[in-house]
């Protein structure tokens, strides 16, 4: 009975600490990219070794808020420079992206997605991901939206 109510008592303190470092969120934008009024680009998960990065949906818009590309391939150009651009800011890059949801207007050109996305993630260990046929996005010129989580090690 002693060695259960030790061993409860352990596994108690051991958990009690260990939580301590999952409490530290933060919020960041990166200035490369459009930032749209009430919502975050970003936000970090410390989870001790690691930090994970929930990115809000990018879409092909430059810093300036202009649409660019007219195709699938140039606008998912512009998302994924979007993307490495705000996990710059965590000293990360698309190597480092875990899972994708990606939010197209026309699922048929899924290759052309594809195609500008292997050139951005890591291939050996592909992100899990989700792909959705939607009719339209937040403006009729916008053919893809993407979102992004990312686990980067600290260091």
């Amino acid at each position: 009975m002693k060695k259960i109510l030790v061993l409860a008592c352990t596994a108690t303190f051991l958990f009690s600490f260990s939580q301590k470092t999952m409490n530290s969120v933060e919020y960041k934008s990166s200035p490369k990219v459009f930032t749209i009024k009430g919502l975050s680009q970003s936000v970090s998960i410390d989870c001790g070794n690691s930090k994970m990065i929930l990115l809000s949906g990018q879409v092909p818009l430059n810093s300036e808020g202009n649409l660019v590309g007219n195709t699938i391939e140039e606008q998912t150009q512009q998302v994924f420079k979007n993307i490495e651009n705000i996990l710059e800011e965590y000293e990360g890059t698309g190597k480092d992206i875990i899972k994708l949801v990606i939010y197209t207007t026309d699922i048929k050109k899924t290759p052309d997605f594809r195609k500008v996305r292997d050139l951005h993630v890591n291939l050996q260990n592909p992100p899990v991901s989700s792909l959705v046929e939607v009719s339209r996005l937040f403006r009729d010129d916008v053919l893809i939206e993407v979102e992004a989580t990312a686990v980067i090690k600290n260091k």
